[in-house]
């Protein structure tokens, strides 16, 4: 172990990575997204959102990002005089996303203007070879590579058995919505979750971004299954805001709606992070889509969703 490096995570995933690759001790600071996992939330958290999303709808978050882009170049801040105290070797962060997470041109800018010395590790995954890649990007940076291998080769162990259970298994079509208000379809890696876990993916392209599309759009896809994971949300929340926008998803998807085929998953931990618990995500899909294959998935990370009323 290489203790004496110091990690700052300001990605949720990164804490994540970090943790799987037995680094923990050498993380000094957090975002303020990271929840997980639970012994590492100690950590001081060196950003915060310029608005506080508790309480809205996804319709008035979505404005709220789109209005913060507008004033401020971004989402979020950086505790700069806090991030100079902990005075980190490695910083993580990532440039997939400029609402989801602290993008990391903010984070150069921080750096030049305080002249903090410390080496930027933008984890930009797309894919799932990217998710995987990412492992041994944070083992390299934090001097350490070796301690990648054995954790990449696990998660990889278990997407292989999930593709073992399904491979022969007639595959459900899946329309995934990403976000209710307005909609969006799933992009980089959660068009291959769909169908590593046996589903083929209906709308959505594997290593693009997620596309806003609209309701007309998707209105006669007449899926198999919906997969209902809003970004950021777990389960509860997820279910809250299907609820809220009950009417459009039982239109675009009656069938699967009718046949119990509709589910509201924690999205949050499990599809929307580029770090190692997307293979659980995986694992989820699987026990849905094929019951008689792979286990059902635990009741906290997924539900099948029944409209209001």
């Amino acid at each position: 172990m290489t203790s004496a490096v110091r990690i700052v995570s300001l990605l949720a995933s990164g804490t994540e990575i970090v943790d799987a690759l037995g680094l923990g001790e050498c993380l000094v600071g957090i975002s303020h997204e990271c929840d997980h996992p639970p012994h590492l939330l100690d950590r001081p958290r060196a950003s915060r959102p310029r608005f506080d999303p508790e309480g809205l709808t996804s319709g008035e978050i979505d404005a709220a990002v789109r209005e913060a882009m507008i004033e401020h170049g971004s989402v979020y801040e950086i505790d700069e005089a806090l991030l100079e105290r902990l005075d980190p070797d490695i910083i993580i962060t990532q440039a997939v996303c400029e609402v989801c997470a602290v993008p990391t041109g903010g984070v150069q800018e921080v750096l030049g203007a305080r002249g903090i010395e410390a080496e930027v590790v933008s984890l930009d995954a797309h894919t799932i070879e990217d998710i995987l890649g990412s492992l041994a990007q944070v083992a390299r940076a934090a001097r350490n590579p070796g301690v990648a291998r054995n954790t990449a080769s696990s998660l990889r162990r278990r997407l292989e058995a999930v593709q073992a259970a399904v491979w022969d298994a007639v595959p459900p079509r899946v329309l995934g919505i990403e976000w209710f208000d307005p909609p969006f379809a799933p992009g980089h890696w959660v068009p291959e979750m769909i169908e590593l876990s046996g589903g083929r993916n209906l709308a959505g392209a594997a290593g693009r971004p997620s596309r806003e599309v609209s309701w007309e759009e998707i209105g006669d896809l007449d899926p198999d299954a919906l997969l209902l994971m809003p970004c950021g949300y777990g389960l509860e929340a997820a279910r809250q805001d299907a609820d809220a926008h009950a009417a459009r998803l039982r239109k675009v998807a009656t069938r699967a709606v009718d046949e119990g085929r509709a589910w509201v998953v924690d999205a949050s931990s499990y599809f929307n992070r580029s770090g190692p618990r997307f293979v659980t995500g995986v694992e989820i899909l699987g026990g849905l889509l094929h019951p008689d294959r792979l286990p059902a998935p635990d009741p906290r990370h997924a539900a099948v969703w029944t409209p209001p009323g």
